[in-house]
C-alpha cells in the first residue's frame, strides 16, 4: 500500500473529504495531491494528519528478530517519542 493510498483510506474510515484533509493540515488540495501523486509526503505531514485526525502514527525499521530501529511514534494527543 502506498502512502497515497493509506492517506485516502484513512480519509475514507475517518469520513473526512482529501480536500478537507488539507485545510486542516494547512494546504491547498492541489499541492497536496501533487505530493500525493510523486509519493512525496514527508514523515512531518504524516505526523500532522495524524495529529489532526486524532490517530496514531508510527515509524520504524522493524529486524528480523522484532527489534525496532529508530522508531518514531505520534500518538493520539499528538505526543512524539522514540521507542526501541
Amino acid at each position: 500500500m502506498t502512502t497515497s493510498d493509506m492517506i485516502r483510506e484513512l480519509c475514507d474510515r475517518m469520513n473526512i473529504s482529501l480536500a478537507e484533509l488539507c485545510r486542516r493540515i494547512g494546504q491547498t488540495p492541489q499541492n497536496f495531491n501533487k505530493k500525493l501523486q510523486r509519493g512525496t509526503v514527508s514523515s512531518e505531514e504524516m505526523a500532522k494528519i495524524a495529529e489532526v485526525l486524532d490517530v496514531g502514527y508510527e515509524q520504524a525499521f522493524v529486524l528480523p528478530d522484532g527489534e525496532r530501529i529508530g522508531v518514531t511514534r505520534y500518538d493520539q494527543e499528538g505526543t512524539l517519542s522514540e521507542c526501541n
